[in-house]
Order: structure tokens, then sequence, then C-alpha cells
């Protein structure tokens, strides 16, 4: 029989998390001119919790993102502001912002709960300006640190498409010296290797009030592994 207790959602779960990269660039630090995250101190590689979510969200939106109870709230394209009018629309009751009565911002939480997977999995601050209240995820995970030290690098690209169709005109000069682009150049930043470990919980309290399920608990889990 196949053990099937890290899908009981009744049960506290502590995990580790470990995964590689190989000349790639787990998380890159805006701040460093996408450079991938290190503690200078140590020179381990860091992945911050937020990017580990957004890999799952991506996942589990590319693998059942169609359906209605796994449309992902946190993403690119539509305000925030907009997925809270959708519960209140939904529930045919008009806002009246962030003084909206207790009773209907429970109904428009529990609406949010139900419609959006990284809700009910990571929890939310649903108070900005369309009140749908807060939600505590079950789910919550630490930054991820290399094991080892890493050295990351900043490789230099070319390609043979310019940008702009002035740059690729060709002049010919006097004395047959020819002008013009033919290459762009830039610049890739990687990690040539890094284990990285990160710790993960999960809190079967906060899963019963988010209306997390064990089918959502497995589809984590699966978005982890891939």
């Amino acid at each position: 029989m196949t053990d099937a207790r890290h899908l009981d959602t009744d049960r506290r779960q502590d995990f580790v998390l470990l995964f590689d990269v190989s000349d790639g660039n787990p998380n890159g630090d805006p701040d460093a001119g996408n450079m991938p995250r290190v503690d200078p101190e140590t020179m381990q590689g860091l992945v911050t919790d937020v990017a580990i979510k957004r890999k799952v969200r991506d996942w589990v939106d590319a693998l059942r993102g169609d359906e209605g109870p796994y449309k992902i709230y946190v993403q690119s394209g539509e305000a925030l502001n907009a997925k809270h009018r959708r519960a209140y629309e939904a529930l045919e009751v008009e806002s009246t912002g962030s003084k909206q009565d207790i009773e209907t911002v429970d109904k428009a939480r529990t609406w949010m709960c139900k419609n959006f997977y990284d809700i009910r999995t990571f929890g939310a601050v649903m108070t900005t300006g369309v009140n749908c209240g807060e939600v505590r995820g079950p789910i919550q995970l630490t930054f991820a640190r290399s094991i080892d030290p890493v050295v990351p690098m900043n490789v230099t690209i070319t390609r043979v498409a310019v940008t702009r169709q002035e740059d690729a005109q060709v002049v010919v000069g006097d004395e047959s010296e020819v002008s013009g682009k033919q290459t762009e150049m830039g610049r890739k930043a990687i990690v040539p290797y890094g284990l990285y470990r990160a710790h993960g919980f999960y809190n079967p309290h906060f899963a019963r009030q988010a209306g997390f399920s064990d089918q959502d608990l497995g589809l984590f889990w699966q978005a982890l592994l891939v």
C-alpha cells in the first residue's frame, strides 16, 4: 500500500526542498544587474521564498489554470482589485471599499479561496481598495540557501540580429571600409553549479480555514518535483 501521509491535510508537515542549478540563474537580484543572489558574508547562493512560490504558481497555471478552482491570483496582466471585484460580482453585492461589513467580507474571502489556488495555498492580504479580507496560507517557505559557496559569472553573449533598422545599414567608404552593426552584444548572469536547500511548513489549522484540500496538497508536491 502506498504511504499517503504526505497527502494528509490533518497532519502538520515540515519538509526540506533540495534543488540544484547548472549554468543558470535561479533568482536574479534587480539591485545587482540581475546577478544571482548571494550572501556577501558566506558567498552562499540565495533564492527567495517569493521566487519559489512563483515557480509553483506558474506550473499550476500551466497545468490547470483553465479550471475554475485553480486560477492564479498573483500574476502579471491584471490588477488585484479587479479580481477582488469578481467576488462581489459573483455575490451580487456592491463593494463599499475598505469599510465593507464583516459578513460580506467573509463571503468574499471564501469566494476568493475557492477560486484561486495560490490564495488557498500561500495566503493573501486582499484589503487593497476592494476589501476581500485576509487569508493565512497553510504552506510557507524559507529562503533557499546553497549548501556551498557559489561563484556567479557574467557571460558575454552575442546575437546576429540587430535591434534598429538604421544600425543594420551597410555603408561602404572611400577605402572600401564597411560600417554598420552586424551583431548585438549582451550579458548573461549564471551560477556554474549550486545545490540549494529550503525549508517549508504545512499548517492544517490554516488549511481548514482556507478550504485547502488533499488534492491541493498533492498538486503542490507535484509542482516542487518538476
